[in-house]
Protein backbone atom coordinates (compact mmCIF):
# COMPACT_ATOMS: atom_id res chain seq x y z
CA UNK A 1 0.00 0.00 0.00
CA UNK A 2 2.84 2.42 0.84
CA UNK A 3 4.45 1.84 -2.55
CA UNK A 4 1.17 2.64 -4.31
CA UNK A 5 0.70 5.77 -2.20
CA UNK A 6 4.24 6.93 -3.02
CA UNK A 7 3.74 6.25 -6.72
CA UNK A 8 0.51 8.26 -6.77
CA UNK A 9 1.99 11.13 -4.76
CA UNK A 10 5.08 11.27 -6.99
CA UNK A 11 2.80 11.55 -10.02
CA UNK A 12 0.60 14.10 -8.25
CA UNK A 13 3.58 16.41 -7.72
CA UNK A 14 3.54 17.08 -11.46
CA UNK A 15 0.06 18.56 -11.05
CA UNK A 16 0.85 20.80 -8.06
CA UNK A 17 1.96 23.82 -10.16
CA UNK A 18 -1.49 23.94 -11.78
CA UNK A 19 -3.79 22.51 -9.07
CA UNK A 20 -1.92 23.24 -5.85
CA UNK A 21 -1.44 20.94 -2.88
CA UNK A 22 -4.94 19.56 -3.26
CA UNK A 23 -6.96 16.40 -3.45
CA UNK A 24 -7.46 17.24 -7.16
CA UNK A 25 -3.70 16.95 -7.76
CA UNK A 26 -3.79 13.56 -6.01
CA UNK A 27 -6.75 12.43 -8.16
CA UNK A 28 -4.85 13.42 -11.31
CA UNK A 29 -1.75 11.62 -10.05
CA UNK A 30 -3.78 8.48 -9.40
CA UNK A 31 -5.35 8.59 -12.86
CA UNK A 32 -1.91 9.14 -14.40
CA UNK A 33 -0.76 5.93 -12.67
CA UNK A 34 -3.75 4.00 -13.97
CA UNK A 35 -5.77 4.02 -10.76
CA UNK A 36 -9.38 5.21 -10.51
CA UNK A 37 -9.95 8.69 -9.13
CA UNK A 38 -11.69 7.26 -6.07
CA UNK A 39 -8.31 6.08 -4.83
CA UNK A 40 -7.97 9.55 -3.30
CA UNK A 41 -9.71 7.89 -0.36
CA UNK A 42 -6.30 6.41 0.49
CA UNK A 43 -5.34 9.95 1.51
CA UNK A 44 -7.69 10.97 4.33
CA UNK A 45 -5.36 13.86 5.18
CA UNK A 46 -6.08 15.32 1.73
CA UNK A 47 -3.55 17.70 0.25
CA UNK A 48 -1.36 17.49 3.33
CA UNK A 49 -0.41 13.96 2.25
CA UNK A 50 1.10 15.56 -0.83
CA UNK A 51 2.87 18.25 1.21
CA UNK A 52 4.28 15.70 3.63
CA UNK A 53 5.39 13.45 0.79
CA UNK A 54 7.14 16.34 -0.96
CA UNK A 55 8.92 17.41 2.22
CA UNK A 56 10.02 13.85 2.96
CA UNK A 57 11.25 13.30 -0.57
CA UNK A 58 13.18 16.58 -0.70
CA UNK A 59 14.65 16.05 2.74
CA UNK A 60 15.81 12.57 1.76
CA UNK A 61 17.42 13.92 -1.43
CA UNK A 62 19.24 16.61 0.54
CA UNK A 63 20.46 14.16 3.17
CA UNK A 64 21.70 11.82 0.44
CA UNK A 65 23.62 14.73 -1.09
CA UNK A 66 25.11 15.64 2.30
CA UNK A 67 26.15 12.02 2.85
CA UNK A 68 27.92 12.00 -0.51
CA UNK A 69 29.72 15.28 0.24
CA UNK A 70 30.96 13.99 3.60
CA UNK A 71 31.53 10.29 2.87
CA UNK A 72 28.54 9.39 5.05
CA UNK A 73 29.64 11.81 7.77
CA UNK A 74 33.19 10.42 7.98
CA UNK A 75 34.90 13.29 6.15
CA UNK A 76 35.29 16.52 8.09
CA UNK A 77 33.73 19.62 6.56
CA UNK A 78 36.30 22.32 5.84
CA UNK A 79 33.96 25.27 6.40
CA UNK A 80 30.87 24.32 8.46
CA UNK A 81 29.15 27.68 7.97
CA UNK A 82 29.50 27.49 4.19
CA UNK A 83 28.29 23.88 4.34
CA UNK A 84 25.15 24.99 6.21
CA UNK A 85 24.53 27.84 3.76
CA UNK A 86 24.87 25.50 0.79
CA UNK A 87 22.55 22.94 2.39
CA UNK A 88 19.86 25.57 3.00
CA UNK A 89 20.29 26.88 -0.56
CA UNK A 90 20.00 23.39 -2.02
CA UNK A 91 16.81 22.74 -0.05
CA UNK A 92 15.30 26.09 -1.09
CA UNK A 93 16.06 25.34 -4.74
CA UNK A 94 13.80 22.30 -4.45
CA UNK A 95 10.91 24.67 -3.75
CA UNK A 96 11.39 26.72 -6.94
CA UNK A 97 9.09 24.70 -9.24
CA UNK A 98 6.31 25.01 -6.66
CA UNK A 99 6.84 28.63 -5.59
CA UNK A 100 3.50 29.89 -6.92
CA UNK A 101 1.65 27.25 -4.88
CA UNK A 102 3.90 27.43 -1.81
CA UNK A 103 1.57 29.69 0.24
CA UNK A 104 -1.10 26.97 0.03
CA UNK A 105 1.45 24.48 1.29
CA UNK A 106 2.21 26.79 4.21
CA UNK A 107 -1.48 26.96 5.02
CA UNK A 108 -1.74 23.16 5.07
CA UNK A 109 1.30 22.87 7.34
CA UNK A 110 -0.10 25.48 9.74
CA UNK A 111 -3.23 23.47 10.49
CA UNK A 112 -3.07 22.11 14.04
CA UNK A 113 -3.66 18.49 13.04
CA UNK A 114 -0.58 18.61 10.78
CA UNK A 115 1.75 20.63 12.99
CA UNK A 116 3.46 17.67 14.65
CA UNK A 117 4.30 15.96 11.34
CA UNK A 118 5.53 19.19 9.75
CA UNK A 119 7.63 20.09 12.78
CA UNK A 120 9.14 16.61 12.95
CA UNK A 121 10.15 16.85 9.29
CA UNK A 122 11.84 20.22 9.80
CA UNK A 123 13.62 19.20 13.00
CA UNK A 124 14.85 15.92 11.55
CA UNK A 125 16.20 17.72 8.49
CA UNK A 126 17.92 20.36 10.61
CA UNK A 127 19.46 17.68 12.80
CA UNK A 128 20.77 15.87 9.71
CA UNK A 129 22.25 19.06 8.26
CA UNK A 130 23.99 19.87 11.55
CA UNK A 131 25.27 16.30 11.88
CA UNK A 132 26.80 16.24 8.40
CA UNK A 133 28.28 19.70 8.95
CA UNK A 134 30.30 18.13 11.76
CA UNK A 135 28.24 19.06 14.82
CA UNK A 136 28.57 16.10 17.16
CA UNK A 137 28.01 18.10 20.34
CA UNK A 138 26.00 16.78 23.25
CA UNK A 139 25.74 19.98 25.27
CA UNK A 140 23.03 22.64 25.46
CA UNK A 141 24.46 24.20 22.27
CA UNK A 142 23.08 21.21 20.37
CA UNK A 143 19.57 22.57 20.88
CA UNK A 144 20.37 26.20 20.17
CA UNK A 145 22.18 25.41 16.90
CA UNK A 146 19.31 23.32 15.62
CA UNK A 147 16.62 25.80 16.64
CA UNK A 148 18.71 28.56 15.09
CA UNK A 149 19.11 26.68 11.81
CA UNK A 150 15.40 25.82 11.71
CA UNK A 151 14.58 29.50 12.20
CA UNK A 152 17.00 30.51 9.44
CA UNK A 153 15.50 27.93 7.08
CA UNK A 154 11.94 29.09 7.70
CA UNK A 155 12.85 32.77 7.43
CA UNK A 156 14.69 32.07 4.17
CA UNK A 157 11.62 30.24 2.89
CA UNK A 158 9.39 33.21 3.74
CA UNK A 159 11.80 35.63 2.08
CA UNK A 160 11.95 33.42 -1.00
CA UNK A 161 8.17 33.61 -1.32
CA UNK A 162 8.23 37.40 -1.37
CA UNK A 163 11.28 37.82 -3.60
CA UNK A 164 10.20 38.58 -7.16
CA UNK A 165 13.66 39.29 -8.57
CA UNK A 166 15.00 37.20 -11.44
CA UNK A 167 16.95 34.13 -10.35
CA UNK A 168 15.92 34.51 -6.73
CA UNK A 169 16.67 30.91 -5.78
Amino acid sequence: VDAIRDKILDAALEHVPQHGWTRQAIVLGAEQCGYPSVVHGMFPEGGFALVSHFNGRCNAQLVQSLKEKTSKGQQEVENPLDFLVQAVRQRMEMIAPYKAQWPLRCRAVAQPQHASTALAQVLTLVDDICYYSGDRSVDFGWYTRRIGLATIMKMTELYLLQDTSAGNV
